[in-house]
Protein backbone atom coordinates (compact mmCIF):
# COMPACT_ATOMS: atom_id res chain seq x y z
CA UNK A 1 0.00 0.00 0.00
CA UNK A 2 2.57 2.17 0.62
CA UNK A 3 4.47 1.67 -2.50
CA UNK A 4 1.17 2.22 -4.25
CA UNK A 5 0.61 6.02 -2.30
CA UNK A 6 4.33 7.03 -3.35
CA UNK A 7 3.44 5.83 -6.94
CA UNK A 8 0.44 7.79 -7.21
CA UNK A 9 2.12 10.84 -5.67
CA UNK A 10 5.06 10.76 -7.21
CA UNK A 11 2.64 10.08 -10.99
CA UNK A 12 0.05 12.90 -9.86
CA UNK A 13 2.77 15.63 -9.60
CA UNK A 14 4.71 15.78 -12.76
CA UNK A 15 1.27 15.02 -14.13
CA UNK A 16 -0.53 17.97 -12.70
CA UNK A 17 1.92 19.90 -13.48
CA UNK A 18 1.55 18.61 -17.40
CA UNK A 19 -2.00 19.54 -17.53
CA UNK A 20 -2.32 22.89 -15.95
CA UNK A 21 -0.68 24.15 -18.80
CA UNK A 22 -2.18 21.73 -21.83
CA UNK A 23 -4.48 24.41 -22.90
CA UNK A 24 -3.69 23.96 -26.71
CA UNK A 25 -2.27 27.09 -27.59
CA UNK A 26 -1.75 28.52 -30.54
CA UNK A 27 -5.16 26.52 -31.50
CA UNK A 28 -4.60 24.27 -34.51
CA UNK A 29 -7.87 23.42 -36.41
CA UNK A 30 -8.50 20.52 -38.32
CA UNK A 31 -6.54 17.41 -38.67
CA UNK A 32 -3.78 18.63 -41.21
CA UNK A 33 -1.86 15.76 -42.64
CA UNK A 34 -4.34 13.09 -41.31
CA UNK A 35 -6.22 10.50 -43.57
CA UNK A 36 -9.50 11.57 -46.02
CA UNK A 37 -12.00 11.36 -43.37
CA UNK A 38 -14.59 8.21 -44.18
CA UNK A 39 -18.38 9.05 -43.62
CA UNK A 40 -20.44 6.54 -42.38
CA UNK A 41 -23.32 9.10 -42.40
CA UNK A 42 -26.79 7.67 -44.72
CA UNK A 43 -28.43 9.63 -47.13
CA UNK A 44 -30.32 12.16 -45.61
CA UNK A 45 -28.69 10.85 -42.13
CA UNK A 46 -28.48 13.88 -39.20
CA UNK A 47 -25.16 14.18 -37.36
CA UNK A 48 -27.02 14.85 -34.51
CA UNK A 49 -29.47 12.47 -33.17
CA UNK A 50 -31.33 12.74 -29.69
CA UNK A 51 -33.09 10.21 -27.32
CA UNK A 52 -36.56 10.59 -26.63
CA UNK A 53 -37.51 11.46 -23.24
CA UNK A 54 -38.32 8.80 -20.86
CA UNK A 55 -38.87 9.64 -17.35
CA UNK A 56 -38.72 6.06 -16.04
CA UNK A 57 -34.77 5.40 -17.88
CA UNK A 58 -33.33 9.06 -17.23
CA UNK A 59 -34.58 8.92 -13.93
CA UNK A 60 -32.84 5.85 -12.68
CA UNK A 61 -29.81 6.95 -14.66
CA UNK A 62 -30.06 9.89 -13.02
CA UNK A 63 -29.38 8.00 -9.84
CA UNK A 64 -27.06 5.85 -11.04
CA UNK A 65 -25.09 8.86 -11.86
CA UNK A 66 -24.84 9.89 -8.19
CA UNK A 67 -21.20 8.85 -7.98
CA UNK A 68 -20.20 10.84 -10.92
CA UNK A 69 -21.92 13.87 -9.75
CA UNK A 70 -19.80 13.83 -6.52
CA UNK A 71 -16.64 13.15 -7.22
CA UNK A 72 -16.56 15.78 -10.29
CA UNK A 73 -18.53 17.98 -8.17
CA UNK A 74 -21.51 18.93 -10.93
CA UNK A 75 -24.95 18.09 -10.98
CA UNK A 76 -24.69 18.19 -14.58
CA UNK A 77 -22.87 14.97 -15.35
CA UNK A 78 -25.15 11.50 -16.46
CA UNK A 79 -28.01 14.23 -15.43
CA UNK A 80 -29.36 12.56 -19.01
CA UNK A 81 -30.82 15.88 -19.85
CA UNK A 82 -28.62 17.56 -22.50
CA UNK A 83 -29.27 21.31 -23.43
CA UNK A 84 -29.27 22.75 -26.53
CA UNK A 85 -26.17 25.13 -25.28
CA UNK A 86 -24.65 21.86 -25.03
CA UNK A 87 -25.43 20.71 -28.97
CA UNK A 88 -24.44 23.79 -30.38
CA UNK A 89 -21.12 24.22 -28.72
CA UNK A 90 -20.59 20.58 -29.78
CA UNK A 91 -21.94 21.49 -33.62
CA UNK A 92 -19.62 24.54 -33.87
CA UNK A 93 -16.86 23.00 -32.62
CA UNK A 94 -17.10 19.70 -35.45
CA UNK A 95 -17.96 22.07 -37.68
CA UNK A 96 -14.54 24.32 -37.45
CA UNK A 97 -12.46 21.21 -37.31
CA UNK A 98 -13.87 19.53 -40.41
CA UNK A 99 -15.31 16.31 -38.44
CA UNK A 100 -18.29 16.36 -40.43
CA UNK A 101 -18.51 12.24 -40.26
CA UNK A 102 -18.84 11.88 -36.80
CA UNK A 103 -22.07 11.21 -35.26
CA UNK A 104 -23.46 12.28 -32.00
CA UNK A 105 -25.72 10.61 -29.83
CA UNK A 106 -27.19 12.73 -27.29
CA UNK A 107 -28.64 10.31 -24.65
CA UNK A 108 -29.70 7.97 -27.07
CA UNK A 109 -29.65 4.07 -27.52
CA UNK A 110 -29.18 3.09 -30.62
CA UNK A 111 -27.79 -0.65 -31.00
CA UNK A 112 -29.19 -0.67 -34.62
CA UNK A 113 -27.18 2.59 -35.89
CA UNK A 114 -24.14 1.50 -34.11
CA UNK A 115 -23.69 -1.92 -35.19
CA UNK A 116 -24.06 -0.51 -38.82
CA UNK A 117 -21.42 1.89 -38.59
CA UNK A 118 -19.33 -0.47 -36.47
CA UNK A 119 -19.71 -2.96 -39.41
CA UNK A 120 -19.30 -0.34 -42.41
CA UNK A 121 -15.97 1.75 -40.80
CA UNK A 122 -13.17 0.02 -42.83
CA UNK A 123 -11.10 2.98 -41.40
CA UNK A 124 -9.63 0.52 -38.80
CA UNK A 125 -8.51 -2.78 -39.98
CA UNK A 126 -10.85 -5.71 -39.83
CA UNK A 127 -8.83 -7.45 -37.11
CA UNK A 128 -8.95 -4.79 -34.62
CA UNK A 129 -12.90 -4.14 -35.78
CA UNK A 130 -13.72 -7.64 -34.99
CA UNK A 131 -12.10 -8.33 -31.72
CA UNK A 132 -11.52 -5.66 -29.80
CA UNK A 133 -14.36 -3.05 -31.48
CA UNK A 134 -16.78 -5.96 -31.38
CA UNK A 135 -16.33 -6.41 -27.33
CA UNK A 136 -16.86 -2.62 -27.29
CA UNK A 137 -19.97 -3.01 -29.34
CA UNK A 138 -21.40 -5.58 -27.30
CA UNK A 139 -20.51 -3.33 -24.01
CA UNK A 140 -22.42 -0.45 -25.30
CA UNK A 141 -25.44 -2.91 -25.79
CA UNK A 142 -25.72 -4.99 -22.89
CA UNK A 143 -24.84 -2.08 -20.80
CA UNK A 144 -26.53 1.17 -22.52
CA UNK A 145 -25.20 4.53 -21.57
CA UNK A 146 -28.80 5.74 -21.51
CA UNK A 147 -28.89 4.46 -18.40
CA UNK A 148 -25.78 3.89 -16.58
CA UNK A 149 -24.14 7.01 -18.17
CA UNK A 150 -20.84 7.52 -19.05
CA UNK A 151 -19.62 10.27 -21.97
CA UNK A 152 -17.77 8.89 -24.72
CA UNK A 153 -15.74 8.60 -27.99
CA UNK A 154 -16.68 5.07 -29.79
CA UNK A 155 -13.97 4.93 -32.24
CA UNK A 156 -15.04 1.71 -33.95
CA UNK A 157 -18.55 3.25 -35.10
CA UNK A 158 -17.06 6.94 -34.95
CA UNK A 159 -19.77 7.98 -32.42
CA UNK A 160 -20.19 10.33 -29.91
CA UNK A 161 -22.38 9.41 -27.12
CA UNK A 162 -22.99 12.37 -24.32
CA UNK A 163 -24.94 11.48 -21.25
CA UNK A 164 -23.82 15.08 -19.46
CA UNK A 165 -25.40 18.43 -19.74
CA UNK A 166 -21.85 19.92 -19.70
CA UNK A 167 -20.44 21.92 -22.74
CA UNK A 168 -16.86 21.07 -22.05
CA UNK A 169 -17.61 17.36 -21.66
CA UNK A 170 -19.09 17.77 -24.83
CA UNK A 171 -16.29 19.60 -26.71
CA UNK A 172 -13.76 17.08 -24.37
CA UNK A 173 -15.17 13.94 -26.47
CA UNK A 174 -15.25 16.10 -29.39
CA UNK A 175 -11.56 16.38 -28.77
CA UNK A 176 -11.41 12.69 -29.03
CA UNK A 177 -12.70 12.24 -32.11
CA UNK A 178 -10.43 15.07 -33.78
CA UNK A 179 -7.02 13.34 -32.06
CA UNK A 180 -8.31 9.89 -33.94
CA UNK A 181 -9.44 11.26 -37.15
CA UNK A 182 -5.83 11.98 -37.10
CA UNK A 183 -4.40 9.19 -36.68
CA UNK A 184 -3.47 6.20 -39.55
CA UNK A 185 -3.50 3.34 -37.81
CA UNK A 186 -6.64 4.03 -35.43
CA UNK A 187 -7.23 0.30 -34.64
CA UNK A 188 -3.85 -0.01 -33.04
CA UNK A 189 -4.06 3.65 -31.39
CA UNK A 190 -7.31 2.59 -29.57
CA UNK A 191 -5.84 -1.01 -28.27
CA UNK A 192 -2.63 0.52 -26.99
CA UNK A 193 -5.48 2.95 -24.62
CA UNK A 194 -6.49 -0.17 -22.75
CA UNK A 195 -3.33 -0.37 -21.56
CA UNK A 196 -1.95 0.33 -18.00
CA UNK A 197 -2.02 4.02 -18.07
CA UNK A 198 -2.10 4.78 -21.31
CA UNK A 199 -5.00 6.33 -21.34
CA UNK A 200 -3.54 9.39 -19.92
CA UNK A 201 -1.52 10.60 -23.00
CA UNK A 202 -5.10 10.60 -25.53
CA UNK A 203 -6.88 12.15 -22.28
CA UNK A 204 -4.54 14.74 -21.98
CA UNK A 205 -4.97 15.67 -25.79
CA UNK A 206 -8.32 15.60 -25.46
CA UNK A 207 -8.69 17.98 -22.68
CA UNK A 208 -5.89 20.48 -24.04
CA UNK A 209 -7.55 20.49 -27.36
CA UNK A 210 -10.88 21.78 -25.70
CA UNK A 211 -9.27 23.78 -23.23
CA UNK A 212 -7.67 25.51 -26.28
CA UNK A 213 -10.52 25.55 -28.36
CA UNK A 214 -12.35 27.36 -25.88
CA UNK A 215 -9.52 29.92 -24.66
CA UNK A 216 -10.07 30.52 -28.72
CA UNK A 217 -13.80 30.75 -29.40
CA UNK A 218 -15.23 30.80 -25.91
CA UNK A 219 -16.12 32.71 -23.05
CA UNK A 220 -14.63 33.56 -19.82
CA UNK A 221 -17.37 31.93 -18.34
CA UNK A 222 -17.13 29.06 -20.47
CA UNK A 223 -13.18 28.11 -19.77
CA UNK A 224 -13.58 28.77 -16.48
CA UNK A 225 -16.24 25.56 -16.27
CA UNK A 226 -14.20 23.81 -18.56
CA UNK A 227 -11.40 23.92 -16.23
CA UNK A 228 -13.28 22.97 -13.05
CA UNK A 229 -14.92 19.51 -14.80
CA UNK A 230 -11.96 19.02 -16.85
CA UNK A 231 -9.18 19.09 -14.69
CA UNK A 232 -10.53 16.69 -12.06
CA UNK A 233 -12.12 14.61 -14.55
CA UNK A 234 -8.67 13.66 -15.85
CA UNK A 235 -7.51 12.90 -12.51
CA UNK A 236 -9.92 9.94 -11.92
CA UNK A 237 -7.68 8.18 -15.38
CA UNK A 238 -4.42 9.03 -13.17
CA UNK A 239 -6.09 7.38 -9.98
CA UNK A 240 -8.15 4.80 -11.22
CA UNK A 241 -5.24 3.66 -13.59
CA UNK A 242 -2.64 2.99 -10.78
CA UNK A 243 -5.22 1.98 -8.32
CA UNK A 244 -5.98 -0.53 -10.72
CA UNK A 245 -3.09 -2.46 -9.49
CA UNK A 246 -4.61 -2.52 -6.17
CA UNK A 247 -7.65 -3.43 -4.21
CA UNK A 248 -7.82 0.55 -3.24
CA UNK A 249 -9.05 1.59 -6.64
CA UNK A 250 -11.55 3.94 -5.41
CA UNK A 251 -9.35 5.58 -2.90
CA UNK A 252 -6.67 6.32 -5.34
CA UNK A 253 -9.16 7.86 -7.12
CA UNK A 254 -10.20 10.46 -4.43
CA UNK A 255 -7.01 11.11 -3.85
CA UNK A 256 -6.11 12.56 -7.42
CA UNK A 257 -9.16 14.17 -7.92
CA UNK A 258 -9.42 16.74 -4.77
CA UNK A 259 -5.92 18.03 -5.69
CA UNK A 260 -7.49 18.13 -9.15
CA UNK A 261 -10.11 20.51 -8.06
CA UNK A 262 -8.09 22.83 -6.39
CA UNK A 263 -5.74 23.10 -9.60
CA UNK A 264 -9.05 23.08 -11.82
CA UNK A 265 -10.02 26.55 -9.86
CA UNK A 266 -6.79 28.18 -9.65
CA UNK A 267 -6.92 28.02 -13.24
CA UNK A 268 -10.05 29.02 -14.00
CA UNK A 269 -9.32 31.87 -11.09
CA UNK A 270 -6.86 33.37 -13.53
CA UNK A 271 -8.54 32.86 -16.69
CA UNK A 272 -9.95 36.76 -16.81
CA UNK A 273 -6.91 38.32 -15.76
CA UNK A 274 -4.73 36.79 -18.69
CA UNK A 275 -7.66 37.30 -21.49
CA UNK A 276 -7.32 40.99 -20.17
CA UNK A 277 -3.28 40.89 -20.36
CA UNK A 278 -3.74 38.85 -23.91
CA UNK A 279 -6.10 41.75 -25.18
CA UNK A 280 -3.85 44.62 -23.69
CA UNK A 281 -0.71 43.33 -24.88
CA UNK A 282 1.11 45.03 -27.84
CA UNK A 283 1.23 43.08 -31.15
CA UNK A 284 4.95 41.49 -32.31
CA UNK A 285 5.64 43.03 -35.73
CA UNK A 286 5.89 40.34 -38.08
Amino acid sequence: MKTSVRLLLTSCIPLALYVSGCATVPYHYGTAGGPPALSLLGPGEPQVERGCTNALLDGVGWVLGIPTKIILLDSRMDNHAIGTNVEVALRAYLATNGLSAVKVRLNQYAPGGEWSRWHRNTSIAWGWRYTLGLLGMLGYTLLPGRIFGGDNYNPYSDTISLYSNHPAVGLHEGGHAKDFAGRTYKGTYAAAYMLPLVALYPEALATGDALGYLRREGTAEEEQAAYKILYPAYATYIGGGIGQFTPYSFWFTVGAVVPAHVIGRVKASGVEARRAAENTSPRVAP
